[in-house]
């Protein structure tokens, strides 16, 4: 979903690196849903990051070092369809985001998703149809 196999690579390693920063208690047997929710902050931090650099830069002086890496690893449509994409997927609110970032983004299932996001597994299964929707109705494909 991030569009680079080395971005997903180093933001999970960022994720690894805040996580053993600090030491944690967990008070259930929830690790994953642990590890998947420092995830989607740091693949947040990113996407607020990336935006703000996009804000303060004129795009025809400097393409993002994401953008520009996908690029040269295949297609350039294909690599401006993903960023329009993820575009997208920040800008849906909260509950959506996170649903359609646990289940497309980390790969998780609808159940592993629910336990993560402290919800049933039918309400992850509507957030993400919907979040699906609107990011479809965003980038014009539905």
């Amino acid at each position: 979903m991030c569009g680079s196999r080395d971005l997903a690579e180093e933001l999970v390693q960022e994720t690894y690196v805040k996580v053993l920063a600090r030491p944690r208690f967990l008070r259930r047997d929830d690790d994953l849903g642990y590890l998947v929710k420092a995830l989607r902050n740091v693949w947040y931090s990113h996407l607020r990051d990336e935006r703000t650099r996009r804000a303060t830069t004129d795009p025809r002086e400097q393409v993002p070092d994401e953008l520009a890496a996908r690029s040269a690893e295949g297609d350039p449509e294909s690599s401006l369809e993903a960023t329009e994409v993820l575009d997208a997927v920040a800008e849906l609110a909260r509950p959506y985001r996170e649903a359609v970032a646990a289940v497309d983004v980390a790969g998780l299932s609808y159940a592993e998703a629910a336990q993560a996001l402290g919800v049933r597994q039918g309400t992850i299964m509507s957030r993400v149809y919907r979040g699906r929707e609107q990011v479809a109705r965003a980038v014009g494909a539905g």
